[in-house]
């Protein structure tokens, strides 16, 4: 919860920061431009080391199998599900703006960039940056609503609620509420699907954006 707040905090210092025109990146025309690009790519790459680095990790992808992996893909899958029925729902977003959104999986800080660069083409400077406020603030409420749901989810509708809930933070910021709540036993279903759902954000993100 400290990190999520902490996240949202520097969020309005930069966007009060923006407002303000203490920090314009248009006065270094193309420049400001790559160096956003730059620091996306820095950022998918720090999220590769941390993934690669998972002293389990080799233990975990030797015991995967076909049905352990269902519980991503149906998360994933789910996600698409009511995102395209959000869109429905909510005037302004279209299909594949939604679809964009919701493919975040819980990753706030990258999808929000992806989206916000990926978009500016295609949409527009404002446009774009109103899509990656809306996905950063949507995966963090879906973190936030996993953490605080988490006994509830497990008891309403089992121990693989909370996961599916977690989406790609279901091997960080949530596994501890998850072991705590699922048990120990759903401690490689936990990592595999928040693995599996992390490395799904950007061709996802990347995918939606296209169109």
């Amino acid at each position: 919860m400290k990190g999520t707040v902490l996240t949202v905090s520097v969020f309005l210092l930069g966007c009060a920061a923006g407002w303000s025109g203490l920090a314009d990146m248009e006065i270094f025309g193309e420049a400001g431009d790559d160096v956003t690009i730059y620091l996306l790519y820095l950022l998918m790459f720090l999220v590769g080391i941390s993934v690669g680095a998972n002293p389990n990790l080799k233990k975990i992808l030797g015991s995967v199998s076909p049905k352990i992996l269902l519980l991503p893909v149906t998360t994933v899958l789910g996600t698409l599900a009511f995102s395209a029925l959000a869109s429905l729902l909510v005037s302004g977003c279209g299909l594949a703006d939604s679809l964009a959104i919701g493919s975040g999986m819980g990753y706030y800080s990258l999808s929000s960039v992806l989206i916000g660069q990926l978009k500016e083409a295609s949409a527009g400077a404002q446009l774009a940056a109103e899509l990656g406020t809306i996905a950063l603030l949507t995966n963090i409420f879906r973190e936030m609503f996993t953490l605080v749901g988490a006994p509830l989810l497990c008891r309403w509708f089992g121990p693989f609620a909370p996961i599916a809930s977690a989406g790609a933070t279901a091997f960080d910021v949530c596994l501890p509420v998850i072991v705590r709540y699922s048990g120990d036993a759903m401690l490689p279903y936990a990592i595999v699907s928040g693995v599996v759902c992390d490395m799904s954000v950007p061709f996802l993100v990347s995918f939606f954006c296209s169109f």
